[in-house]
């Protein structure tokens, strides 16, 4: 019994070992799997966890269905005024359709990043080339990176992947035309700055002109009326001093002689010739109203 347990047990159990390990397969949560039939897919949608297969007929190939990255190096473009950028991108993606994947690039990793790398190029190519360096630089990198998005994912689809983001990374204009780029920028910039000065000191004059005429308005009609005031003020004076005349007229004319006289000698040195019996003297001495101790002095 030792020798048949030896002879044909062991071996029974060791070839049924043999062929329940090439029998079985798993396909974890990162992979996606593919089943073949003498070369032939027969099979591709597995779900992570333990599979089976038939040894030495069937053959199982396993694929990275983890995020990929496909980083460019930084290449040259054309935009629509003949200048050229310097544009780095990157796109990451990954398998959507192994089956796909793999009768498309034969499920080479570096085939399908060949054949986007392809496909960014020419969306690059294409859009950069209907728009100016200005227009790129100053804002519009966020339609570029959503055009080339929709555009990459219908062509990868074809290859079985899905594209999950396209992104610029930088661009940058080559040395020898970011001078001319500059100066031309610096010159816009100047007359912008040029022209919201000129439309300020248009305002500015404008205002002014405006003050100077309210100003002048004002002065007018204050004149006026300090006119109008003074002339009121005036008659109603003339109309007082008239009556105080009325009831004392000697009085008043001697009042005028003594103003007459204060304002004549004020001064001092002043000479007058005149006949004693002139006007002018009416109130000195003689006939008239006698001579007050203010006359006198």
């Amino acid at each position: 019994m030792s020798k048949i347990l030896q002879n044909v047990v062991l071996p029974l159990v060791l070839v049924v070992a043999v062929l329940a390990y090439f029998s079985m397969f798993t396909v974890s949560e990162k992979e996606l799997a593919l089943k073949f039939r003498l070369g032939e897919v027969v099979e591709s949608d597995y779900d992570p966890g333990l599979h089976f297969k038939l040894p030495f007929v069937n053959n199982v190939r396993k694929f990275d269905a983890r995020v990929q990255n496909l980083d460019e190096s930084p290449e040259r473009f054309l935009t629509s005024e003949k200048k050229n950028l310097i544009v780095d991108s990157f796109v990451k993606w990954r398998i959507a359709d192994a089956e796909r994947f793999y009768m498309t690039v034969r499920g080479d990793p570096e085939r399908a990043n060949q054949r986007l790398r392809e496909i960014i190029r020419d969306g690059l190519r294409a859009e950069f080339g209907k728009r100016m360096v200005q227009d790129i630089i100053s804002g519009e990198r966020v339609e570029i990176m959503q055009i080339l998005r929709e555009a990459t994912a219908d062509a990868a689809q074809n290859l079985g992947l899905e594209v999950l983001d396209v992104r610029l990374k930088r661009i940058d204009l080559p040395e020898d035309v970011t001078d001319s780029i500059f100066e031309r920028m610096v010159a816009d910039r100047e007359r912008v700055a040029r022209e919201i000065r000129a439309r300020g000191d248009e305002a500015g004059e404008r205002i002014r002109a405006d003050a100077d005429r309210q100003r002048t308005v004002i002065l007018a009609e204050a004149y006026r009326e300090g006119e109008s005031l003074r002339g009121e003020g005036d008659a109603e004076a003339a109309d007082i001093y008239a009556q105080s005349y009325g009831q004392e007229p000697e009085f008043f004319a001697f009042q005028r002689s003594l103003r007459s006289y204060r304002q004549a000698f004020e001064s001092g040195d002043d000479f007058f010739v005149l006949s004693p019996t002139s006007e002018f003297f009416r109130y000195f001495g003689g006939g008239g109203i006698p001579a007050t101790d203010e006359l006198q002095e």
